[in-house]
């Protein structure tokens, strides 16, 4: 176990750590003064370093109503909390950072029995649930109550998890609102890439005892990289391909949630996507909130896989187009 933790490298204890960060001013990097791409307004961003060497690995977030304090979670089995702050509305740094393991029922790290490989994470008041891939479990925290210090506790899930792809499944997780007119109450899950007999993306809506199961139509080797819910009624989902051709694209699409039904194939609109010619890496993590404005702004993260040669990046962008 202490060889497995160590090559693995989730942090051993909640440990406040300072980030670094490195403005990214303009996103198109051919035309600086662009600001309009798709559906969306890019707002700003930055780079994130730190000493620590448990930092990094960025693989789901959700912001909190505040626009500032969020919540993230990495593939290495760690919690990554803070504060954006903000400078002229944009993005500018991160204040209060802190790593923390994420923990069993038992007090220790998941990552210690092999759940390490967070992927996804979705908040509903205080529970926190996290997706893990490879032992394909969702764990659910009272994060409201006890913050990083919370003990997990799988859920049920249905049998059908056991059959999802070994390293692409539970990348995407929201929790729908109790006032939602379709699926309230429950957890929808996209899976990466694992495919049903038709070649399209498996879903399910998780609601107590009764499985949703579902489809997402997949177009263009794009696979799913995170997703959150849209207001009520929409599901935006962050999809990327990789060839080496054409190197990194990310892409985001919107899917309508009633369209969500068994045996359905889930489709919708193209709203935003950039390549390498563009502020981009490994984006994996998707977060909305509203702002002092009412605008809906977007939160991106990139999992820089704990490599020298990918960036932890955060990117925001208001969504100003239909």
């Amino acid at each position: 176990a202490p060889a497995t933790a160590q090559s693995i490298r989730f942090p051993a204890a909640p440990t406040r750590i300072v980030v670094n960060t490195t403005p990214i001013d303009s996103f198109d990097l051919r035309d600086a003064s662009r600001t309009r791409f798709g559906a969306l307004e890019f707002r700003g961003g930055f780079t994130m370093r730190s000493i620590h060497r448990a930092f990094g690995g960025i693989s789901g977030i959700r912001m909190a109503a505040d626009g500032a304090s969020f919540v993230a979670v990495t593939d290495r089995g760690g919690w990554f909390t803070g504060r954006i702050e903000y400078r002229d509305g944009r993005p500018a740094g991160i204040a209060d950072a802190q790593i923390a393991p994420l923990l069993a029922a038992g007090g220790q790290p998941l990552a210690a029995q092999g759940w390490f490989d967070a992927e996804s994470i979705a908040r509903d008041g205080d529970s926190v649930y996290v997706g893990l891939e490879r032992v394909q479990k969702i764990v659910k925290f009272d994060f409201g109550g006890h913050g990083v210090a919370a003990r997990g506790a799988p859920i049920a899930v249905p049998p059908d998890f056991k059959s999802l792809s070994f390293n692409r499944s539970l990348e995407c997780l929201a929790a729908v609102p109790a006032g939602a007119a379709r699926h309230a109450g429950g957890l929808i899950v996209v899976t990466e890439a694992s495919l049903d007999a038709l070649g399209n993306i498996r879903a399910f809506v998780l609601r107590g005892r009764e499985v949703t199961r579902f489809a997402v139509a997949r177009h263009d080797d794009f696979d799913v990289s995170d997703c959150a819910l849209l207001g009520n009624s929409s599901l935006l989902l962050l999809e990327r391909r990789f060839t080496r051709t054409t190197g990194l694209t990310i892409r985001l699409r919107r899917l309508s949630l009633p369209t969500f039904r068994n045996g359905a194939v889930a489709d919708g609109p193209v709203l935003f996507e950039a390549d390498m010619g563009y502020q981009i890496d490994n984006l994996e993590g998707l977060a909305v909130h509203r702002n002092a404005e009412g605008e809906t702004i977007l939160t991106m993260v990139s999992d820089d896989n704990f490599s020298g040669l990918q960036r932890n990046i955060l990117l925001q962008f208001a969504l100003v187009g239909p």
